[in-house]
């Protein structure tokens, strides 16, 4: 559910009542007050609809602009891209085959709520997250030395 907020400009500033969504993670960004008035003129003057949108497209071009070299890393090493779900059967599975798992996620890992500190520990050998991982508090205890 979305609400809009006025801001000290009189703009319509949204905010979010609830959760967040799945497919993103809110993050914090500091800026100098320069570039934050240049910001706000180019809102202003309707080139985007507010703060977010900008920093988003802004996002997305560099992140384009340096497409070689997310190609090159991914090429090198074993990455997943995306969303990544672990659940207990796939870990359980793998704890009967005598196997363990290095973990390697650009984008969003999830492992199940029903999953085990123990289970993760036992199944999960390296854990690298190049974007959001979502697990409970308990595994990520859990998994605390294992993380990159």
């Amino acid at each position: 559910m979305m609400e809009a907020l006025q801001d000290v400009r009189g703009m319509a500033a949204p905010i979010r009542v609830g959760t967040r969504p799945a497919d993103s993670e809110k993050i914090t960004v500091n800026l100098g007050y320069v570039d934050l008035g240049h910001v706000d003129l180019l809102v202003s003057e309707g080139a985007y609809a507010n703060r977010s949108d900008f920093i988003r497209t802004a996002v997305r071009n560099q992140i384009e602009r340096h497409a070689d070299i997310t190609r090159q890393s991914v090429a090198r090493k074993a990455v997943e891209i995306g969303l990544r779900h672990y659940g207990r059967a796939e870990l359980e599975a793998a704890r009967t085959a005598g196997t363990t798992l290095d973990i390697r996620v650009l984008g969003l890992a999830v492992i199940a709520a029903d999953v085990s500190p123990d289970l993760a520990r036992a199944t999960i050998a390296s854990l690298e997250v190049l974007g959001s991982l979502q697990a409970s508090p308990a595994v990520r205890q859990a998994l605390a030395d294992r993380l990159r």
